[in-house]
């Protein structure tokens, strides 16, 4: 059983940023902050299956491309890459590029990447925030300037890039051109609201992103069966006997805990392992007298071997 407060990876990129706020205090003046990515608290733990960041793209990044499951198995890697994004703020014009535009020969696509034209044949579009975007394995892609991005992906650091203007980092072009997807790209999302709480922002074959909005001073249990990352994007709370505040990360495993939201509610990514949304996995505690311990762990609580999926209305009701 597991409720941790994740901690924060700095990772130095050319293209980052060196005013992190709100999303974080650090102190990136000295050297440009590309990505925070978040970890289990215990160094010693499980490595979980996803991988939480928030990118600070202040320059555009590299058009690049992330090889799938088959791909990466087959040059002796773990898994591919897959991954979603959730644009925190985005300044006037900004746009990111998925896929290309139309289906490309291998030929088409060597040709383009010699001559640096591989920019004009992705498909580029505009960003806002509360934008969602989906990136499958296997798609050209990239951010442009000027975006705060939370994402959450399969945990794979491999990345092939293709064109990488102005940092003079290393291409990889035979790998790219392997792992390339070299048709149109779909990508498409399409929300879907859960309860009056919670919004499915995409769902995958390797995982399901949603945002939760919580009105303040509203109480919450949440019921985290499998591997669950949260991000505090708007608001403040107490998660378990944690403080919450924006820019915090917390990883969650077969647990339960009580959500707090301050005065002025709470907007959260909630990020989990599986390609079907958790039916049972925040409820509304609106009971005035019942008593829930401050603790994460819910003593007075059934365990999840023990309890029915409807437990906080019995609680509720008073049949525990």
């Amino acid at each position: 059983m597991t409720l941790e407060s994740a901690t924060a990876r700095i990772a130095y990129k050319p293209w980052g940023s060196h005013d992190l706020r709100p999303w974080s205090q650090i102190d990136s003046r000295a050297t440009a902050v590309g990505e925070l990515r978040f970890d289990r608290a215990e160094a010693h733990a499980p490595e979980p299956a996803l991988l939480l960041k928030i990118l600070f793209a202040n320059e555009p990044l590299s058009i690049q491309v992330h090889p799938d499951d088959a791909y990466a198995q087959a040059s002796g890697m773990a898994n591919g890459k897959t991954e979603a994004w959730y644009v925190l703020s985005a300044q006037p014009g900004a746009q990111v590029g998925i896929g290309v535009k139309r289906v490309l020969t291998e030929a088409e696509l060597r040709a383009a990447i010699g001559d640096g034209s591989v920019s004009d044949l992705v498909q580029w579009r505009d960003a806002a925030k509360g934008d969602v975007f989906f990136v499958p394995a296997g798609t050209i892609h990239a951010i442009g300037a000027g975006l705060v991005i939370a994402e959450i992906q399969q945990r794979s650091d491999t990345t092939f890039r293709l064109l990488d203007p102005g940092n003079g980092r290393e291409l990889h072009i035979e790998e790219a051109i392997a792992a390339a997807d070299r048709r149109p790209t779909k990508s498409d999302v399409s929300r879907m609201r859960l309860t009056a709480a919670r919004t499915q922002l995409m769902s995958c074959a390797f995982f399901v992103l949603e945002r939760v909005d919580i009105l303040p001073k509203s109480r919450w249990a949440l019921t985290a069966e499998r591997e669950t990352w949260l991000l505090v994007a708007g608001g403040d709370a107490t998660i378990g006997a944690i403080p919450a505040a924006v820019g915090d990360a917390f990883f969650v495993e077969a647990d339960q805990a009580v959500i707090e939201a301050g005065s002025a509610g709470l907007t959260v990514l909630l990020a989990y392992a599986g390609s079907v949304a958790e039916q049972n996995l925040l409820r509304e505690l609106i009971a005035p007298d019942i008593e829930i311990a401050a603790s994460h762990e819910l003593c007075e609580l059934p365990s999840l071997a023990q309890k029915s999926a409807d437990w906080p209305f019995r609680l509720l009701e008073g049949h525990l």
